[in-house]
């Protein structure tokens, strides 16, 4: 790997939000490519920070600070991945379900998922079973993660897979559920495909559910 990539991978693992854009600049400048800024450096720091963080050695705020640093790279290399037609790994529906208006782990999981590549479509909060079913249908989405940080709010994962059923499109999704209460063998009982324990084991689930 070259020094500035080597750089970039450290910036996001420290969450250096003030030499993370410049080093994207200076990277360009040495005609480096969008793809390998994101590929070679971005995602390279945030694949340790995944593994670091579901080792326990680093938390939610350094985290989210690299997520931020990363962000603001990407904020720069975005159009230019758009205009040179270069693809995401796969696309995920993302969404805390019906009743349950947690948000951290969530937004965990969608930036390990983003530092790994995924297009991902954030549906917030309380989303309803209907909502997720929308939501296929017009993002043409290969996985759907629901997250629910409450018992009383895990029983709404059952219905997004009954209303998935119902609408006629559940063989062409793969459906991870994962929170504080959810387990594996809850996941089996009600249909989904797979469960993830941590935000950094989704984004891995992710791409082995894209990549089947």
């Amino acid at each position: 790997m070259s020094e500035i990539l080597s750089e970039l991978s450290t910036a996001v693992i420290e969450g250096n939000l003030d030499d993370i854009v410049d080093l994207t600049e200076d990277a360009l400048d040495e005609d480096f490519s969008a793809q390998d800024i994101l590929d070679k450096g971005l995602m390279p720091g945030m694949d340790h920070v995944g593994v670091e963080f579901k080792a326990g050695n680093m938390f939610v705020p350094e985290v989210l600070r690299s997520a931020r640093a990363m962000q603001s790279s990407m904020e720069l290399i975005r159009p230019m991945l758009i205009a040179s037609g270069v693809k995401m790994v796969g696309k995920v529906l993302l969404g805390t379900v019906k009743g349950d208006l947690h948000d951290i782990g969530k937004n965990l999981v969608k930036i390990m998922m983003e530092g790994k590549g995924m297009n991902v479509v954030d549906l917030g909060i309380d989303v309803a079973p209907e909502k997720f079913v929308e939501a296929a249908k017009e993002n043409n989405a290969q996985v759907i993660a629901c997250s629910a940080l409450l018992t009383t709010t895990m029983t709404e994962m059952e219905n997004v897979v009954k209303a998935l059923v119902e609408a006629g499109i559940r063989d062409k999704l793969t459906i991870m559920v994962g929170g504080a209460p959810v387990t594996q063998s809850f996941c089996d009982s009600i249909g989904a495909d797979r469960y993830a324990p941590d935000a950094a084991s989704a984004a891995d689930e992710a791409i082995a559910a894209c990549a089947s």
